[in-house]
């Protein structure tokens, strides 16, 4: 599947997501939770608080003896990384010179000492340079260690010590089946479920991932919006399904776009990338700030599907939920046997 540019993925440890920074061994100056902070650092070159200079990113105190300092982030969607940024906005005289990030995958719901004794570590981005006041962008090689490998965490190291602002981690997710078989019903488009945004036709103002994030928008900002159309022409997002699906409910929200929400919309499906298109929701009428919910009965299975709005603006949320058909639930489970650490044996690759 050609994503293009990695960056275009959605970042699997932003905070929105549900990841979360549990361990860094030294936080003495910017407190470590800011580096999977949705959106830009920002910067106050007059504000100083009680330990010097104030970051909004995470930066440690500077060494005196060998090492380095390193933070593990937990993904708030396990899955695939295909590239990393390491963002040092800001950070001009205490950036760290060289940078290394590994990958884990571990299950259950480990603690930090759990973490740090782990030894399935893989190397996602060997020890590499870094630029101050940059956001340094490493794809993940076809020849690294943890190439193609389910993640569940990340571990960022920095060599020898200094100031990140942002980690971006990103990726698509791949979901376990068998909580996924436990749901029965779940949202097909969800990027936690492993649904992803292939194509849109404007990212002007946002990233059409927004619309795959879990739990509702706080405001206008947090979902994806267009800049305004000066043609004939119409918007539209194309999306990838966990697998192929029987989508029985369709969610199209547009709260918090009260003066910019799309007129009409209507929706698409294909069964893989070569399928013809066929309808399920014609062209309907939206409403602002409102979620739209709409039943599809007998429609035929999909694992792709297209939105088209009319002519253009901003939604918050789109929800597909329904059930992956037997060929569905057999591509999910050959893409997550796949993925399962190199060190897991036979047995345990069939078992799981």
């Amino acid at each position: 599947m050609d994503h293009g540019h990695f960056q275009e993925l959605p970042d699997l440890a932003v905070r929105p997501l549900g990841g979360s920074v549990v361990y860094a061994n030294d936080e003495a100056f910017a407190q470590r939770e800011n580096l999977i902070t949705a959106g830009p650092s920002r910067h106050d070159r007059d504000l100083f608080g009680p330990k010097g200079k104030v970051y909004d990113g995470w930066e440690t105190r500077r060494r005196r003896e060998p090492g380095h300092d390193e933070a593990i982030v937990r993904l708030g969607a396990p899955g695939i990384v295909h590239g990393l940024v390491v963002d040092t906005a800001w950070f001009t005289g205490n950036y760290p010179p060289e940078v290394s990030v590994e990958g884990l995958s571990i299950e259950g719901h480990p603690d930090v000492d759990e973490l740090l004794a782990a030894d399935g570590w893989l190397s996602l981005v060997p020890r590499s340079p870094v630029k101050g006041d940059t956001a340094n962008e490493f794809a993940v090689a076809a020849g690294a260690s943890g190439a193609g490998q389910r993640c569940t965490h990340v571990r960022l190291r920095i060599y020898p010590d200094g100031g990140v602002a942002r980690l971006r981690v990103h990726g698509v997710a791949l979901p376990d089946p068998a909580l996924l078989d436990a749901l029965g019903v779940f949202d097909l488009a969800a990027l936690e479920n492993g649904g992803v945004a292939l194509d849109c036709s404007n990212r002007f103002y946002s990233s059409p991932n927004n619309l795959l994030l879990p739990g509702p928008t706080r405001s206008m900002g947090e979902g994806w919006e267009t800049a305004r159309r000066r043609d004939d022409g119409n918007d539209w997002i194309q999306v990838k399904l966990t697998g192929e699906a029987s989508i029985r409910i369709a969610e199209l929200d547009t709260s918090y776009n009260l003066h910019n929400a799309p007129g009409w919309a209507s929706l698409r499906g294909r069964s893989g990338p070569d399928g013809e298109w066929v309808e399920l929701l014609g062209r309907t009428p939206l409403r602002p700030d409102t979620r739209h919910r709409f039943t599809l009965a007998d429609t035929p299975p999909v694992s792709e599907v297209r939105m088209d709005v009319y002519p253009d603006g901003g939604m918050a949320r789109l929800r597909l939920y329904g059930s992956l058909t037997p060929a569905g639930r057999d591509e999910l489970g050959r893409r997550w046997r796949d993925a399962l650490p190199e060190p897991a044996s036979a047995a345990e690759r069939r078992d799981a």
